[in-house]
């Protein structure tokens, strides 16, 4: 009776999976991504520098929103503490970055 019960609980707690559909749309995204971007740098001779570091720094946070949410999985339940660190580390970096910014230039 027990063993019957572990096991049903067991059933009910696996991870669902994606299916394939949902990683072959974040993979042509992501390729997507991509390619705008190289295409951005290759016509750094017709745009404005500015533009392009901004619609390369886009691309950069949405592949990297892509690529945690389906390929870490990171938008699945239990993956708080991990996404807890992964975001404290970017906020010392980008302090670090800064700080240093601020001391070379003033």
């Amino acid at each position: 009776m027990a063993s019957q019960q572990s096991a049903s609980n067991h059933s009910n707690r696996r991870h669902k999976h994606e299916g394939r559909q949902k990683h072959i749309v974040a993979f042509i995204f992501s390729i997507v991504l991509s390619l705008i971007a190289f295409a951005a740098v290759a016509s750094v001779a017709e745009v404005n520098a500015t533009f392009i570091i901004i619609i390369l720094l886009v691309m950069a946070v949405l592949q990297v929103i892509i690529q945690m949410a389906y390929w870490m999985h990171m938008k699945d339940k239990g993956h708080l503490l991990p996404l807890v660190f992964m975001l404290g580390g970017a906020f010392v970096a980008l302090t670090c970055i800064v700080m240093a910014l601020y001391w070379v230039w003033w």
